[in-house]
This record gives structure tokens, C-alpha cells and sequence, in this order.
């Protein structure tokens, strides 16, 4: 009786079908729901607004102003996030970022950056690291593998008499499409756009143009095969 009033109120939240598995404990159960309650109260007061917006209270959110959010976003333990940029953060609905994950929007205080977007049904995974300063876009229903790191800025390096961190920084942001999977250790570089239902494999580096529907892998990564057609890439 209990499992089914909370997979009715679970999908009237999420607004899609959500079932628990049978052989959780109900003991768990209790206590995960328990630590729900006390993260959308930290929610509340870390973002001094109402929303269905959870947040574990050791994590930290700066310049909260900057963050827009729909409903349903979760923001688990010991994440960092900084939303200082000209544009900010904005947030779909049932967003959930994983544990100790980073999300800064300026790298300097010299020149800050542009900022985030993450569309709906949008997961990050543990141990990220998203650069927003050149700009990000995630797409929906888009799910990241853990230690993902985004990088969008690099420093510029032409001049051999002058520090490389005097020399500044150059922007050029990312994008990354609608159900796309990436894997576990990816490193997406500044510059890089991946067309839509792509899937990057665990530990490439990536940059550049990814052509929609694609599955890529190594360093750097390099398109492996099409999802529409199944045709294996030949090497050139």
C-alpha cells in the first residue's frame, strides 16, 4: 500500500510513470524520503524561493539570484555551485546534479563568464566539473557518466615571452544535443558542438563538431559508428 501511494506521488512529480522496485526495504525507503524532506527545506532557504527544489545542505550555491530553475531539481551532497556570469544558470525541470560535483560560470574575476543552461530530465553524474565561462548548453533528456569535466575556455599561448597566464583567454563555448549519453571520465573541450543523440565512450577527449547520432571514443575521440545506419566509421 505504502509503495504504491509513493510511486503515484513520485510520477505526479517527475510527470512520467515512476515504479519502485519491489525488494527495497521499507526501513530505506523511510530514510531516503526522510533526507528528500530536509534537502527541499535547504532547497527553499539556499535559493530563498518555492520550488520543488532539493538540495543536500552541504552543498554550496553562490549568487543564487543567477539561477533560474524550473521544478524538480536535485542537487545532491557536496557540490559546488557558482552561478556568477552574464547570464547565469538556468535550470529545466527534473534536473539532478550528482555528489561533489562543480559548476563554476567564471574562472576570473577579471572577465566573467557567460554562463549555463541545462534543459529537462537532464542527469550529471558524481565527481563533475562544468567550466561555464565560454557558455554551456546541455539538451534534454541528455545523462552524463561520472567525473565528466567540461572545459569551455582556454588560455592563449602564441606569445613564448609572456607567462601563458598573463596572455588571457580565448571562448568559444559548447553544446551538447538532446539524448545524448556521455560516459564515465569524458573530457568535452571549448569549441566543441555534439549533435543529438550522440554517446561518447568512458574517457574520450572531445572537441569539435560531433555529427547528430553518432557513437565516438579516444583521444581525442574520433566518430566509431552511426546510430541511424549501424555502419562501422572506416578509418581514413
Amino acid at each position: 500500500m505504502l509503495r504504491n501511494i509513493i510511486n503515484k506521488i513520485v510520477s505526479w512529480i517527475k510527470g512520467e510513470k515512476f515504479e519502485l522496485d519491489p525488494r527495497i526495504p521499507l526501513n530505506y525507503l523511510l530514510s531516503f524520503f526522510l533526507n528528500r524532506g530536509l534537502m527541499f527545506l535547504c532547497g527553499m532557504w539556499k535559493l530563498r524561493r518555492i520550488y520543488r527544489v532539493f538540495i543536500h545542505y552541504t552543498s554550496t550555491i553562490k549568487c543564487q539570484r543567477l539561477i533560474k530553475t524550473m521544478h524538480n531539481l536535485s542537487v545532491d551532497r557536496y557540490c559546488y555551485i557558482d552561478a556568477l556570469s552574464t547570464d547565469g544558470i538556468s535550470f529545466g525541470t527534473n534536473v539532478s546534479i550528482g555528489k561533489y560535483t562543480t559548476i563554476e560560470c567564471s574562472g576570473t574575476l577579471k572577465y566573467i563568464g557567460k554562463g549555463l543552461t541545462v534543459s529537462d530530465n537532464v542527469g550529471l553524474g558524481t565527481h563533475g566539473f562544468i567550466g561555464c565561462a565560454g557558455g554551456v548548453e546541455i539538451g534534454a533528456n541528455t545523462i552524463f557518466g561520472n567525473y565528466v569535466s567540461i572545459h569551455s575556455e582556454n588560455h592563449n599561448f602564441s606569445n613564448c615571452n609572456i607567462p601563458i597566464r598573463l596572455q588571457g583567454v580565448n571562448r568559444k563555448g559548447i553544446k551538447i544535443g538532446r539524448d545524448c549519453w556521455i560516459g564515465s571520465k569524458v573530457t568535452i573541450l571549448d569549441g566543441t558542438n555534439i549533435g543529438d543523440g550522440c554517446i561518447i565512450a568512458a574517457g574520450a577527449v572531445v572537441r569539435g563538431e560531433i555529427p547528430p547520432y553518432s557513437i565516438i571514443g579516444g583521444v581525442p575521440a574520433k566518430v566509431i559508428k552511426r546510430r541511424n545506419i549501424g555502419e562501422v566509421v572506416k578509418p581514413t
